[in-house]
């Protein structure tokens, strides 16, 4: 985990030194949720050392899903998909709503 956090302070520091910040930018925002989603999503799978096609079988989906899923750039998650996953990897979603300012 402390990888991830490594790059994503990269990312920011990167992004900051081009005249963006990563807090107030409404698309880095989006897209940075978008790949916070695809980690866990994919460290999940990885895991319970599963591969996409064998979460695909346990989640009732293809695997070409679980690869949208676990892009970055993909925008359409659902919540119950994502439901269906962590409940295959015995996990569960977490949604929260953080005040903007």
């Amino acid at each position: 985990m402390a990888k991830a956090k490594n790059k994503q302070d990269a990312l920011d520091l990167h992004l900051h030194q081009q005249g963006i910040e990563p807090n107030t930018d409404e698309e880095i925002r989006e897209f940075t949720e978008q790949m916070d989603i695809a980690r866990q999503l994919y460290e999940a799978r990885q895991a319970a050392g599963l591969t996409q096609q064998q979460l695909a079988e346990l989640v009732g989906t293809k695997q070409q899903v679980i690869s949208q899923l676990e892009d970055a750039d993909y925008e359409g998650h659902s919540v119950s998909m994502l439901r269906r996953i962590a409940a295959a990897l015995h996990n569960r979603v977490e949604i929260r709503l953080i005040p903007t300012s």
